[in-house]
């Protein structure tokens, strides 16, 4: 394998495979090493945000989850199978502030109100670099076009974060909904 254009850590949510295995196979044909993480659990959220999962040298992680009121909807396991101080319900400001250390990483959340500023803000506090993610509804299929428009931007015409963000943002009515949130 030649050297990646880039390494992305793909994130899918509960009930996000086929967006997120169309996000993986486009990354993957423009160049991108992806390295997968799929959440079932809490922790398996938890993992990644606290940065003890991520693959050193990644530049670029997407959480593709749903979202519903600034918070990434978590599944909903039986109470005798949560871990010991496993989080339940879903992951708001609160849970991002517990849990992430992003050290400088861009995160892209592709979900439904993941671009609310207070959710924003809290993925800045703990070390985020920039954050990008929609301030409202957006249509299942504008999402996934965003995040292989921005993907395509950074990849195949190297554009900076900046670039690529407003380049995607400016595909259809839909995709204005994209904040990018910066240190």
């Amino acid at each position: 394998m030649s050297k990646p254009e880039m390494n992305v850590a793909l994130v899918c949510g509960p009930d996000c495979d086929m967006d997120t295995q169309a996000i993986r196979a486009a990354l993957e044909y423009f160049g991108a090493r992806v390295f997968m993480y799929w959440v079932g659990r809490p922790s398996d959220f938890m993992s990644v945000l606290s940065g003890e999962d991520i693959y050193p040298g990644t530049d670029l992680i997407i959480l593709n989850f749903h979202g519903d009121e600034g918070q990434f909807v978590m599944p909903e396991l039986g109470e005798s199978v949560y871990e010991e101080g496993e989080p339940r319900g879903d992951f708001g400001p609160a849970e991002i502030r517990r849990f992430a250390k992003l050290d400088g990483r861009t995160v892209l959340a592709n979900g439904c109100d993941l671009g609310n500023g207070e959710l924003a803000q809290a993925f800045l506090e703990c070390g985020c670099k920039t954050y990008i993610g929609p301030d409202d509804y957006p249509d299942g299929n504008a999402a996934l076009m965003f995040a292989l428009r921005f993907g395509y931007e950074l990849i195949q015409n190297k554009k900076t974060i900046q670039e690529a963000y407003h380049t995607a943002r400016a595909t259809d009515e839909e995709t204005t909904m994209y904040q990018i949130y910066e240190q």
